[in-house]
């Protein structure tokens, strides 16, 4: 493998990274669809195991934590449509729906869609990090 892209230019190389990473993106929401959907359905007890994210951890191979979150995400993204067409068209990744899921809901998902389109998956992180400090200070 290495080499075999060393006659590639770096603009090509750079425009196939960023198409690759779209894809990806909306691989990942098609997969979260289907975690719902088979969360939802309960589909996972027919195998005996307690919850959706234990089958994601025995089924296919994601750690016990992260298939939790994943079943938190792809449940949260049935509320958020802006969001959830966002990652399906692959302009934004898993991390960074991710952490807008966790404070996001129809009245500010525009907002942190637009931080999300605009800015790095830390920036969202540090922006939802202080929106919930906020939320916590008012409360």
């Amino acid at each position: 493998m290495e080499g075999e892209f060393s006659s590639v230019s770096t603009p090509a190389l750079v425009s196939e990274i960023t198409t690759l990473a779209g894809h990806l993106n909306a691989g990942n929401a098609r997969f979260l669809v289907l975690i719902a959907e088979l969360d939802r359905r309960k589909g996972w007890a027919e195998w005996g195991v307690n919850s959706c994210a234990h089958w994601l951890n025995w089924q296919c191979g994601i750690d016990l934590g992260a298939a939790r979150e994943k079943v938190r995400v792809a449940r949260a993204l049935e509320m958020l449509p802006q969001v959830s067409a966002a990652m399906a068209e692959g302009r934004v990744s898993y991390a960074k729906v991710r952490a807008m899921t966790r404070v996001a809901d129809a009245a500010n998902q525009s907002y942190l869609l637009n931080i999300a389109l605009c800015g790095t998956a830390s920036h969202v992180e540090d922006v939802v990090r202080g929106y919930r400090r906020a939320l916590d200070a008012a409360e």
